[in-house]
């Protein structure tokens, strides 16, 4: 390719000089045969050189190319560098040329491109991948499978790499599957390649032969025992919903592994998952330690609200070089905040270099601990001038426009917050955490319309948004109205989050407005079992009082006043109620 990029620039340097010299002039008469071929009269007649037609210009065509994949165009940069590949003798443009028809689904071009790369490289390694991919995008079963047994014979396993990108890359998932079953019904991966068996069956799950997956999984377990095998085995168990077996799974792989780091995220993400976060950190505390595991383990014990296990790790940290706390200062900042060290906290955070990524996020929590020491205008300050630091960074400027309309809402000053969101939305106009942050705010204000329209803008942007649903349907039924509308989004809540107090503590009060007051007050149980706090005491109050259960909704309020007695919520119906 290099070859015809450097012929068509001593060409595109012809045509410019081809320009330069109309210029000057009307337009020149083609130079005889005889005066061309006389040396000495050259110089004095006029210079003419030769403009090569577009067609016949490989890099035109490349670059057409190029242009078209820009802007998304496969089907059109297939052609031009097939057109390339005609005209040049470089291999690696047909091989292009290939790919992309093959993308576009232009069978006759991806033909065409391959004929060219076999006459240009007809010793390529690439080419036997090739017949296979085309004759699955053919959907040639019987051909792809006979290119595939190619690879597969190739010595020492290369070609099993090769097989693994054709079948994953095929467009007919279903053909792609069965393809893959007779081509390990008639050859298996070499004996000795446990990491190819265990692809293949990993191959097999992602193409839904999951019987295959299980038998290849199985078979490179028994034979090979590695810790890899094992560790397949298990991540396999997880997906189809097995976790017991996939928890002893994951043990016997570290038992043989304790060092592999990622084997231990992979069985703390598990027990996460399950709800033992306390587990998760314990089993990332085991072995060799990078930014990873600290900053996982730390989620995973301030999930737990495991103060010992975040005492620990701070101070695990805190005995590191000095060039690894450095490197830590953001999370020892965070760790110091948990533990409630505020001063401690604060030092760690100025220590995050400027040249961090953690930098701006550093800066945002030092703001947090200005305004929780008292010093709210310095808080105000920092915020607006981490707007102005932020620059083209989307992100970093909702960020501190979410942080400063929250330091204007905790100081009681509401239509200042919603001003601030209302600045952000201008310059982020879908951003939907400040178009979340303001519904919510409005919600909390009782202009339950605002922040349904903001919501409903959220679902438009992701419609699969577990939380804006939840905060939409919660909105409808405070406002008791729309209530089947209500209860539908809950629901959706409910089939991602089944577990989460807050989606509970919507559903129960959404059920309250319907009127269902036994299931609302199961439910609203449930939720303030899992999370008693002021907000859902509020809820489970009321619907007690409603079903004449008088003293234990006294009670129920109580417990929310002990959590928050300035909770909104809890007031309002605690004075409505006359409790």
């Amino acid at each position: 390719m290099t070859e015809l990029r450097n012929a068509a620039a001593t060409a595109l340097l012809a045509t410019l000089l081809g320009v330069l010299a109309g210029c000057t002039s009307a337009a020149p008469r083609a130079p005889s045969a005889r005066g061309a071929a006389s040396p000495a009269r050259q110089p004095l007649q006029r210079l003419q050189l030769a403009v090569p037609a577009p067609e016949g210009d490989g890099l035109a065509h490349l670059l057409a190319g190029d242009f078209a994949l820009a802007g998304g165009d496969l089907a059109t940069a297939a052609r031009e560098y097939l057109a390339a590949a005609r005209l040049t003798r470089d291999p690696a443009v047909a091989e292009q040329a290939l790919r992309y028809a093959v993308a576009a689904k232009d069978l006759d071009a991806a033909r065409a491109a391959q004929q060219r790369w076999r006459e240009l490289a007809p010793a390529a390694g690439g080419l036997g991948q090739a017949d296979a991919t085309l004759a699955l995008a053919s959907g040639d079963a019987d051909a792809a499978l006979a290119a595939l047994l190619r690879l597969a014979a190739q010595p020492e396993g290369k070609g099993w790499r090769g097989i693994g990108q054709v079948l994953l890359g095929g467009s007919d998932k279903a053909l792609a599957g069965s393809v893959l079953e007779r081509l390990l019904a008639a050859q298996r991966p070499p004996p000795g390649q446990a990491e190819l068996w265990i692809a293949m069956s990993q191959l097999a799950f992602k193409l839904d032969r999951r019987a295959l997956a299980h038998e290849l999984a199985a078979t490179a377990e028994k034979d090979f025992g590695s810790a890899e095998a094992l560790g397949w085995s298990a991540q396999l168990a997880a997906e189809e919903g097995d976790k017991v077996r996939a928890r002893e799974r994951y043990a016997a792989a570290l038992r043989k592994a304790p060092q592999n780091t990622r084997l231990r995220a992979a069985y703390a993400a598990l027990l996460a998952e399950g709800g033992d976060n306390a587990g998760a950190a314990r089993v990332l505390a085991q072995g060799p330690q990078d930014d990873y595991t600290w900053a996982a383990r730390a989620a995973y014990a301030a999930r737990a609200e495991d103060r010992a296990q975040l005492t620990a790790l701070y101070d695990e940290l805190v005995s590191r070089s000095e060039r690894e706390r450095a490197g830590q200062a953001s999370l020892l900042g965070q760790l110091a905040e948990l533990l409630e060290r505020k001063d401690a906290a604060m030092g760690w955070y100025q220590q995050v270099a400027e040249d961090s990524p953690r930098w701006f996020e550093a800066q945002l929590r030092i703001a947090v601990l200005l305004d929780g020491s008292g010093k709210a205008a310095d808080a105000l300050d920092l915020a607006r001038e981490l707007q102005a630091r932020a620059g083209e960074e989307p992100r970093q400027l909702a960020d501190a426009i979410l942080l400063e309309a929250e330091l204007l809402s905790h100081r009681g000053q509401d239509e200042a917050a919603i001003a601030a969101y209302a600045r952000g939305l201008a310059s982020l106009p879908d951003d939907t955490r400040l178009l979340y942050g303001r519904a919510l705010l409005n919600a909390n204000l009782g202009h339950g319309r605002e922040a349904e329209t903001d919501l409903r803008r959220v679902l438009q942007l992701k419609p699969d948004d577990v939380d804006a649903m939840n905060a939409l349907g919660y909105t409808l039924a405070d406002d008791n109205r729309l209530l089947d509308e209500a209860l539908g989004l809950i629901k959706r809540a409910l089939k991602t989050k089944p577990e989460e107090p807050a989606v509970i503590d919507s559903y129960g009060w959404v059920q309250f407005r319907l009127g269902h007051l036994a299931e609302a007050e199961q439910a609203l149980r449930r939720a303030f079992d899992k999370q008693p706090d002021a907000e859902i005491a509020a809820h489970l109050g009321e619907v007690l009082w409603h079903s004449g259960q008088r003293d234990e909704a006294r009670r129920v309020f109580e417990q929310g006043r002990k959590k928050d007695a300035k909770n909104k919520t809890l007031l309002d119906a605690m004075r409505r109620l006359g409790a």
